[in-house]
């Protein structure tokens, strides 16, 4: 099979190829695309392009902004969801092949590693074990082992209450009732609630509720939303309060955090 550009839908079939790498290009229409749940023996990195992607895994959501990657081990069950004409690149890694991670994570890709990937996304996904492109899949697979990993996701719970909460907040980010309101909500009292959510998550409601604002903000802001749109999206009362809470958890405004990004994939 030709690694040409296909539907986000399009997954690795098991049985296409033995060599230790295969990358492929997906590209998203003007609607918003999905990936139900679902797993493979091979690890998989996503590559974001343009656009945002978000990944699912169970316990936590991973955002992958533009110019960064999300790791996924095999095996790992797994659902995908781009932003409406995002560009997204796939590369499927074979068991054994690298030792990254055995857990979700989301890295920062250098221009070399952006380049290797998209030229192994470009060539059939056969190819002989002593050739170019067996050769690039070797250096590829050595720079991933170095390249930084972001914390750029989202605690979550089977616990039904805790699932309950994500699931509502996520709907609707803006929503900013107080613990205590959403303990009555949940019939738990203020202390349970809170308590709940740290042995669910490891975070405070408070910082963790931070953290799914700035899941959503990645999300909306990599789409092309405004900062102040992305804002009153959240429900800050102004855009100086979402930037600082972008700031203090990212460690720079979001513009320069994006500009960052572009500049460091042309780089």
């Amino acid at each position: 099979m030709s690694a040409k550009s296909e539907p986000l839908r399009w997954t690795f079939g098991e049985t296409a190829s033995s060599v230790p790498v295969i990358g492929m290009h997906a590209e998203v229409s003007d609607q918003q695309s999905e990936i139900p749940v679902h797993q493979h023996s091979h690890a998989q990195m996503i590559i974001s392009l343009k656009g945002a992607v978000t990944c699912e895994v169970p316990k936590s959501v991973w955002m992958v902004p533009p110019h960064c990657a999300v790791w996924i081990p095999g095996e790992m069950p797994h659902s995908i969801r781009a932003t409406a004409n995002s560009r997204v690149c796939y590369l499927f890694v074979a068991p054994g092949a690298l030792s990254l991670s055995e857990s979700c994570c989301t890295i920062a890709i250098s221009p070399l590693v952006r380049e290797l990937i998209l030229d192994i996304a470009d060539r059939p996904s056969t190819y002989a074990l002593d050739s170019t492109t067996a050769l690039k899949a070797r250096v590829l697979l050595a720079e991933l082992q170095e390249m930084p990993i972001e914390h750029l996701y989202l605690p979550t719970s089977s616990e039904p209450r805790m699932h309950r909460l994500t699931e509502m907040l996520l709907a609707d980010p803006g929503d900013r009732r107080t613990l205590e309101e959403w303990g009555k909500h949940l019939a738990m009292s203020e202390r349970s609630l809170a308590r709940l959510v740290v042995r669910e998550s490891g975070l405070s409601f408070g910082r963790w509720r931070q953290q799914l604002h700035l899941i959503v903000a990645m999300r909306q802001l990599a789409a092309g939303d405004t900062v102040q749109r992305v804002a009153n999206h959240l429900g800050y009362d102004s855009v100086n309060a979402f930037i600082t809470m972008f700031k203090k958890i990212v460690g720079k405004p979001p513009a320069r955090y994006f500009a960052e990004l572009e500049q460091s994939s042309t780089s």
